[in-house]
């Protein structure tokens, strides 16, 4: 799900959801987070940028974040420099926790702001066997690789196995 304000919307939502993105920019303060910049592609969908890690992303501790009015407002925790810029839109990746951030003086231009995680460990399967059954009121999904000797159980709800179906069918 994604929350998403923009600057002269007439959403009846624009201003709940400027609410919502405050205070997640609130509670980012004092945590460690990554800050990614991006140039934008000609359809503009920020899911289709590549934000995998490039040298000039910075990781910093958040300090003062905060939004007054419109415009975001921080510091990095070892510098007294307040920063700050004025979005035309933002979107909160509620589900991954990212923030882009569309600055009004750089149209060109997408930042992406999230929490600092562990990366995962990524594991590639070629081709696995796989089978489900119902279990309970769930459904067991087994994948597994002989080459690897690797076996994954996956349990899913009703909903996230029709999602899944969607998904793979879209």
């Amino acid at each position: 799900m994604k929350t998403v304000w923009q600057q002269s919307s007439v959403n009846p939502e624009n201003l709940n959801n400027l609410a919502i993105i405050r205070e997640w920019w609130a509670n980012i303060n004092d945590k460690e987070i990554t800050w990614q910049q991006r140039i934008i592609t000609q359809s503009r969908e920020v899911d289709k940028l590549d934000w995998e890690s490039q040298g000039f992303d910075e990781v910093f501790l958040m300090s003062n974040s905060e939004i007054r009015g419109i415009t975001l407002y921080w510091r990095k925790a070892d510098s007294p420099q307040e920063r700050n810029t004025t979005p035309v839109k933002l979107i909160l990746d509620n589900k991954c926790q990212y923030l882009y951030i569309f600055p009004q003086s750089q149209k060109e231009l997408v930042i992406r702001v999230g929490l600092r995680l562990i990366p995962y460990q990524t594991i590639s399967l070629i081709n696995p066997q796989y089978s489900y059954k119902k279990f309970g009121e769930n459904y067991l999904l087994e994948i597994r690789d002989t080459t690897q000797q690797l076996d994954v159980k996956i349990t899913l709800s009703l909903e996230n196995l029709k999602q899944l179906l969607r998904e793979l069918t879209s």
